[in-house]
């Protein structure tokens, strides 16, 4: 059975529709979709990611422990920063994509994916060895919040004394929201701006209220996975299992720069990476635009618009773009291919696409 996470009775008083997702019970929408998406675009959405793992990082050698298993340079974060990197397998291949914040000096927490939490805890333990760091996987204590959106800057700051102005991207800080104690991070999968609250689980639903009165002047929404898949895919961030995997390297998806070749000593994966770091890939990350209504959906092939059934790629995500007003996808597709006219087969036909860069919507800064 999938396991509820501490807002369950919040969802279920809302009435969400429940779905099952990397073994979570977890809101899929609360009513429509589309108005949980232009919410987040246009005031705040507010989401349960209770769901996503917290692994502590800590020792006198926490900093140099990272900077083997994984590919980023962790090490030289100030405490309070966060940044964005993988663990990858020896051959290179990703096994999840991170967000890592220094709480202190000697204190790191990774928070990954749902589906993966548990092998990275153990991959982070076992690379871990020889190094003066003890590897500890929390995430049965903390419940995570998210409010995103334009106007999430002034629902929080209704809560908390936080110096929420001060506070910048990848950058976190522990303070009072609501009256519980909190991490407030200010990032997100959305495109939005917005903050990440991380606190313990018999404080996520009372946190949850006080956020829902504080937001309701400003139209906050509660927003359900749906909306969550169609924000990070219009802002082109990628979902494991779809854009990364480990059949897929950092640079296969165009994410090469999170791989630091210039931090010191060996790290997990370097010799599988490093030759690729100058030779493009055979297939690239494509943002795709439909010319119709019909969407190009996660699987479906891409070929030459003028190739009879010729396939050069194969659509990873994709979704309506209640920004663009059009169906949007991303896909892999040979680099060679980029250039020409192309096409989605959806259910036999050939559906035309443009082919633009990556992310599909940025918000207004």
């Amino acid at each position: 059975m999938p396991r509820p996470t501490p807002l369950r009775g919040v969802h279920t008083s809302l009435g969400a529709t429940l779905t099952d997702f990397a073994g979570w019970l977890m809101p899929l929408r609360y009513g429509s979709e589309s108005a949980e998406h232009n919410a987040v675009r246009q005031a705040a959405g507010l989401f349960d990611l209770s769901h996503m793992g917290e692994i502590f990082v800590t020792g006198p050698q926490a900093g140099q422990a990272l900077d083997y298993a994984l590919v980023g340079h962790l090490s030289v974060l100030e405490p309070g920063r966060a940044r964005y990197t993988m663990i990858v397998n020896s051959r290179g291949g990703v096994l999840d994509d991170l967000i890592v914040y220094r709480l202190a000096p000697e204190e790191f927490m990774v928070v990954a994916n749902a589906s993966n939490y548990p092998a990275v805890a153990a991959r982070l333990a076992e690379r871990a060895k020889g190094f003066d760091a003890v590897v500890e996987d929390r995430s049965e204590q903390y419940a995570l919040v998210a409010v995103q959106g334009p106007r999430s800057q002034e629902i929080l700051a209704a809560l908390t004394d936080a110096d929420l102005g001060g506070l910048k991207y990848y950058a976190g800080l522990p303070a009072t929201v609501a009256g519980r104690e909190a991490l407030i991070a200010r990032t997100g999968y959305t495109g939005e701006d917005g903050f990440e609250l991380f606190v313990a689980n018999d404080d996520a639903e009372p946190l949850w209220t006080a956020l829902t009165e504080a937001g309701e002047p400003h139209g906050l929404l509660p927003a359900g996975l749906s909306a969550r898949d169609t924000l990070r895919l219009e802002a082109g961030m990628p979902l494991y299992g779809n854009e990364l995997s480990t059949a897929l390297t950092p640079f296969d998806a165009g994410l090469g720069r999170v791989v630091k070749f210039d931090k010191p000593g060996d790290f997990v994966g370097r010799a599988a990476l490093e030759p690729l770091k100058d030779v493009p890939p055979a297939r690239r990350l494509t943002g795709l635009v439909a010319a119709g209504r019909r969407v190009p959906r996660h699987g479906y092939p891409v070929v030459l618009a003028s190739g009879g059934s010729t396939v050069v790629g194969e659509v990873t995500s994709g979704a309506p773009s209640q920004s663009l007003g059009r169906p949007v996808a991303m896909a892999y597709v040979d680099t060679a291919a980029t250039g020409e006219e192309l096409a989605v087969d959806i259910r036999g036909r050939h559906e035309p696409v443009e082919v633009v860069d990556l992310p599909f919507y940025r918000r207004n800064k």
